[in-house]
C-alpha cells in the first residue's frame, strides 16, 4: 500500500470489498522494466488488469500491448495505442476474430498448431505470425506449462509451413509461468528458441523476433529477487544465442507492471470457532475466490495480510469468502496467523493485489456485485 492509496481509502472510505490501485506505481513499473531490459519491447499483458486507466498511462509511455481478445484489442486502440502496437497473442481463436483483428490492423498473431496457421492464413494474409514453444514452469507460482506451445521439432516445421502459407514466420515466443521466482529459467527458455533458430535456419528461414513473454514475480508474503536478477540471465541468453545477429526482443509483463499496484480493502464477516477446544479461529471476509481472488486456487498466490491490529498477539486461522459455496477457502494449509483482536467489521487489506483480481472476478456468484476498482 502506497501513501497515495492509503490516503484515499481514509478520505473516501468507499464501501468494501474494493480495489485501489495507484497509476504511479504502474508508470514506475514500466520505466523500471525499460532501464534493466532497454533493448526489449514491453507488451503489456492487457488480462492482468485492462482497467482504461492503466491502458492510457501505458499508452501515453509508449508500451505496446498483449491482447488475448478481441475486447482487449479494442481497448487497447481505445486506449491510444496503434494496431502495429498491439500483438494478438493467444494461440486459439476464432477465425472470425482473427479476420476482426486484421481488419483493425493488426498484423502481429500467435500460434501453435497447423490448425491455427490454417485460419490465419485465411483470415490474416502475409501477416506476422510468431510460433509458442513449451518450456519447463518449475519455479512459477502459478504455472502455464502445458495449455499452449509445442515441442521445438513441431515449432520448426510450423513455421516452414507458415512461409509456405504466404505467412511471414516472424519470431518464436515462449512463458516460464507466472510469478516465476527462478531467473534461469529464462535462460533455459532462449537456449530452446536458438535451437528452433538453427534448425530454421537449415530451411533457409531467420526468424526476425523472440517473444520472452512474462511472468516476472512481484513480492507477496515472501520477498523475491529483483528484476536486475532476471534481466542478467535473460540479457546472457541472448548474447550466447543469436551474439551480434540479436533478433528483436518482446517481453509480455503483466503482473509485475500491475501487481503491485493495487491494494484491495475487505471487511471481516465473521471470526468464529469450530469447536470450544480448537484454537484455529476462521476469518471469513466479504471478497473470496469468486469475488476476484481465484489466484489462492490451491492457495498458489499468497497475498500479504495486514490488519488494524497488526503488532498484537496472533493465531492460527483459516481465510474464506463470503459465498456459501465450499469450496471458496482461501487459505487454509499454508500457516497463516492472525491477530488475535480481530473482529467483524473491520477492515483488513491485501497487498500487491493489482493484478488478476478485478478480472477474475464472478458477475454475480450468490447475488454478490463485481469486485469494484478505483484508479487513482
Amino acid at each position: 500500500m502506497t501513501p497515495k492509496t492509503d490516503h484515499f481509502f481514509r478520505q473516501r472510505r468507499p464501501e468494501t470489498p474494493v480495489l485501489v490501485v495507484d497509476l504511479d506505481i504502474v508508470a514506475d513499473s514500466y520505466r523500471t522494466l525499460r532501464r534493466v531490459l532497454p533493448q526489449i519491447e514491453v507488451f503489456y499483458a492487457v488480462k492482468a488488469n485492462p482497467a482504461p486507466a492503466i491502458l492510457r498511462v501505458l499508452a501515453d509511455l509508449g508500451s505496446s500491448f498483449d491482447a488475448a481478445s478481441v475486447g482487449e484489442i479494442d481497448a487497447c486502440l481505445t486506449a491510444g495505442a496503434g494496431p502495429e502496437r498491439i500483438s494478438y497473442g493467444i494461440c486459439s481463436k476464432k477465425q472470425r476474430d482473427i479476420a476482426y483483428a486484421y481488419g483493425k490492423g493488426v498484423r502481429l498473431f500467435a500460434f501453435d498448431s497447423e490448425a491455427e496457421l490454417d485460419k490465419l492464413a485465411e483470415a490474416a494474409p502475409g501477416a506476422n505470425v510468431y510460433c509458442r514453444i513449451l518450456t519447463p514452469n518449475g519455479g512459477a507460482d502459478w504455472p502455464l506449462s502445458r495449455k499452449f506451445g509445442c515441442e521445438l521439432d513441431m515449432a520448426a516445421d510450423l513455421m516452414i509451413r507458415a512461409r509456405e502459407l504466404g505467412l511471414v514466420p516472424y519470431g518464436i515466443s515462449f512463458h516460464v509461468g507466472s510469478q516465476q521466482t527462478r531467473a534461469t529459467q529464462w535462460a533455459v527458455a532462449i537456449d530452446r528458441v536458438g535451437e528452433v533458430f538453427v534448425r530454421l535456419a537449415k530451411a533457409g528461414i531467420t526468424p526476425q523476433m523472440v517473444n520472452i513473454g512474462g511472468g516476472f514475480p512481484i513480492t507477496y508474503r515472501e520477498p523475491v529477487p529483483g528484476i536486475e536478477v532476471f534481466a542478467e540471465q535473460i540479457e546472457g541468453a541472448v548474447a550466447r544465442n543469436f551474439g551480434r545477429k540479436r533478433p528483436r526482443m518482446l517481453m509480455e509483463p503483466g503482473r509485475y507492471m500491475v501487481g503491485a499496484a493495487g491494494t484491495l480493502y475487505s471487511e471481516v464477516v465473521l471470526v468464529s470457532r469450530k469447536s470450544y477446544a480448537e484454537e484455529l479461529r476462521w476469518v471469513y471476509l466479504d471478497i473470496g475466490k469468486f469475488g476476484g481472488l481465484a489466484e489462492t486456487m490451491d492457495e498458489c498466490i499468497k497475498y500479504a495480510i495486514r490488519t488494524p491490529h497488526d503488532g498484537g498477539e496472533t493465531g492460527p486461522v483459516t481465510i474464506a469468502g463470503p459465498t456459501c459455496d465450499g469450496a471458496d477457502i482461501l487459505y487454509e494449509k499454508c500457516a497463516y496467523q492472525l491477530p488475535k483482536g480481530l473482529r467483524s467489521g473491520d477492515i483488513v487489506m491485501l497487498d500487491a493485489t493489482g493484478a488478476y483480481t478485478t478480472t477474475y472476478s464472478a458477475v454475480n456468484f450468490n447475488g454478490f456485485l463485481p469486485l469494484r476498482d478505483v484508479y487513482i
